[in-house]
């Protein structure tokens, strides 16, 4: 292990004698300056891991060098060091972002001591920030949660796409996210100082729908009193989200291709077009292809949004995802109902959250956790807390009156064995993976199912 390297700072030779003696003794390696300013000398210079510095010195006492050295953007752990009567000036130097002060005389135990809590809490503070490099490395991305293949896929294609200018077609049920996956296409791109501007496609009216996404001129219609800008010019620059674009009239597509292949708008009532900088992304929970050949939705159009295409899966085809998720839902609805900290989840609830099919996908996740937030008191988030859909889901045995506790394991295990092995195409090693077991224990479970 690397050795710690201390700085003492102290007017007082004896003392710093004294110090480095007994803190060479302790495993540390003891460097010391006279003063503030020699003290900030050798910060250019060497790295510390802590810092022990008297309150009282001149040229530059204990508070100016503290003062200076966090101005500096020093953050190692610094600990005062006061004689009696100075203590309120110890426990302002902590306010001001000291890590702790011992007062004068002292024992050699107590700095051994003070020292020690200073690496605990350094320690944990690198372990906390590896650990929260890890999640966001490999299960989380641009506020979207997944540990899942398929939503690893995902991440890499935003990736691929973010700083191009290419349309995108989001594609999945209502529920799954599809915005969130075009707002970290915004914020992954160049584009990400610039508007994101969102609108459903299916909220506004036919008759409105117009004017929100290509503004009118004044006196372009009754009640037309002053130009009004329309989505496509406020996201100049940036990015425009049409959610259910699926559900836009016909009569509005082909002004949307217009804009898509000349990049000019022109608002109703107005005679001349306007250039716009504007990356479309479009999110559907529809089948495109079905709506085109129904005559619902214009091909041209079609093949203009979906140059590239993302589909997300639902919940019920990411099942290792929803534990993640579920802590994450947790940690941010507590944070907005006002309730922190937030609750641990009980097994019991989790395990019935893991069964349940979720039609909603993380819409209704979210949903049920913030629900049963408001109904559970105390540190824990019960199964008592779930609503009936979520709650029933893992107890429902083979009939209504079935009520063998065993039996509705049973059933759990077999359905979400045999969902894993459907998605890894019957490779038993992946699928252990997914369902969080060991390789043996699924093919034991295979051979008392009766699922070889």
């Amino acid at each position: 292990m690397k050795q710690p390297h201390i700085l003492v700072i102290d007017d007082e030779e004896n003392l710093r004698h004294m110090l480095s003696v007994m803190l060479c003794k302790q495993g540390y390696i003891v460097d010391t300056a006279a003063d503030g300013e020699e003290a900030l000398v050798k910060l250019t210079r060497h790295a510390f891991d802590y810092i022990l510095c008297d309150i009282q010195m001149p040229t530059m006492d204990g508070r100016q060098f503290l003062q200076q050295a966090i101005s500096r953007g020093i953050s190692v752990p610094i600990i005062m060091m006061t004689a009696y009567g100075t203590v309120d000036m110890a426990v302002a130097c902590m306010q001001e972002g000291a890590y702790d002060f011992i007062s004068k005389p002292f024992k050699r135990d107590e700095i051994v001591i003070v020292l020690k809590k200073a690496e605990e809490r350094e320690r944990l503070k690198e372990e906390n920030r590896t650990l929260r490099a890890e999640v966001a490395g490999t299960n989380s991305f641009c506020g979207m949660v997944g540990r899942n293949p398929a939503m690893r896929a995902i991440y890499d294609q935003i990736k691929r796409v973010a700083d191009l200018k290419t349309t995108v077609l989001i594609q999945g049920e209502s529920g799954t996210g599809k915005e969130l996956v075009a707002r970290a296409l915004h914020t992954s791109g160049f584009r990400r100082e610039k508007p994101f501007v969102a609108i459903n496609c299916g909220a506004i009216p036919e008759t409105l729908l117009e004017g929100e996404l290509f503004g009118h001129a004044k006196g372009a219609f009754t009640g037309a009193i002053a130009d009004k800008t329309g989505l496509f010019e406020q996201a100049d620059g940036g990015t425009l989200f049409l959610d259910e674009v699926g559900e836009m009239p016909l009569s509005l597509q082909v002004k949307l291709l217009r804009v898509l292949q000349e990049g000019e708008v022109r608002r109703i009532g107005a005679a001349t077009s306007r250039h716009v900088d504007v990356r479309v992304i479009s999110a559907t929970a529809r089948d495109l292809q079905a709506e085109v050949k129904a005559g619902r939705f214009r091909e041209d159009l079609y093949f203009r949004l979906n140059v590239f295409s993302l589909m997300i899966p639902p919940l019920r085809d990411r099942i290792d995802d929803i534990a993640l998720l579920v802590q994450q839902l947790v940690r941010d609805c507590s944070a907005r109902i006002g309730r922190e900290p937030a609750p641990r989840v009980a097994p019991e609830a989790l395990r019935r959250l893991m069964a349940y099919t979720w039609p909603g996908n993380v819409r209704e996740l979210e949903n049920v956790i913030e629900r049963a937030l408001v109904l559970c008191d105390g540190e824990q988030l019960s199964d008592t807390c779930l609503p009936d859909g979520a709650a029933d889901a893992a107890v429902q045995a083979d009939n209504d009156e079935n009520l063998s506790i065993k039996q509705a394991e049973r059933a759990m295990e077999t359905d979400l064995i045999r969902r894993a092995l459907e998605r890894t195409k019957g490779n038993r090693t992946h699928a252990a993976k997914i369902l969080e077991i060991s390789h043996r224990a699924l093919l034991y479970k295979l051979k008392e199912y009766g699922l070889e």
